[in-house]
């Protein structure tokens, strides 16, 4: 892939990010105002914490004053309305993502998961966004828990918003990848953490399990050059490579 194309294609383009204080979102802006010249770059969450360390962070390297931050939740609807407006393009990483967590909150993981999505989409079809990407997971393909579960909602209404938007130029994505290694959440800090207290055992689900890895900056730059590629109904699978829960 033409790196330089993909530089132009996102030349003086405002770019938005749900849920953008993440892993993925850091690295992103990382990304974003190192090799590229956006309009501006909007970073959309509800930690206040976590955006004001993204501030002081990127404070030194943001030369140009394009970033810009709106604390909010992809819950609200106005909220999201207000913030979207003379948007370009939208990336949607917001959302709940423990498993576990998800059997005992449901309604939590519907009203973030696939309400908050249906918000994002009705918000970029109000302010005729160009093209937006939803972030999906493995746990969406064939999902057995709550979590992908909603996922695949989330993935399946994403896709079919091409429908309704009609002769409108807001087209939609899904990008879904596995494990994103060292990420917050993931498995292997979580082993590491248990390694360093000397635990005396790995809790391991199922000994058969298998797990997608990818690394950070891979996920960031899959997202990047999606929004190259696609006309909109696609879902991005990357080939990635899957190891044994055992070997990692």
């Amino acid at each position: 892939m033409n790196k330089n194309k993909i530089k132009n294609f996102f030349q003086n383009k405002s770019v938005f990010i749900t849920g953008g204080t993440g892993s993925l979102g850091n690295q992103l802006v990382e990304i974003f105002l190192a090799e590229f010249k956006l309009k501006r770059l909007i970073i959309f969450s509800r930690d206040e914490l976590k955006q004001s360390e993204m501030i002081k962070k990127f404070s030194s390297v943001d030369k140009k004053g394009i970033l810009r931050f709106f604390m909010g939740d992809v819950r609200d609807l106005e909220r999201l309305k207000f913030a979207m407006k003379n948007v370009d393009f939208v990336i949607h990483a917001a959302a709940l993502k423990h498993v576990d967590m998800a059997e005992y909150n449901p309604m939590e993981y519907v009203n973030t998961n696939i309400i908050g999505g249906k918000n994002l989409i009705d918000s970029a079809l109000y302010n005729k966004v160009d093209k937006v990407i939803t972030l999906s997971t493995d746990k969406a393909s064939n999902p057995i828990n709550l979590y992908g579960a909603t996922k695949l909602v989330s993935d399946k209404l994403f896709v079919s918003s091409n429908n309704i938007s009609g002769s409108q130029k807001t087209r939609f994505s899904v990008v879904r990848y596995g494990n994103v290694v060292s990420s917050r959440g993931s498995v292997l800090p979580f082993f590491i953490d248990l390694k360093k207290n000397n635990s005396k055992y790995f809790p391991v689900t199922d000994s058969k399990m298998t797990r997608f890895w990818i690394t950070l900056r891979q996920s960031a730059y899959l997202v990047i050059i999606s929004f190259y590629k696609m006309f909109g109904g696609e879902i991005f699978v990357p080939k990635i490579p899957s190891i044994r829960i055992l070997d990692l």
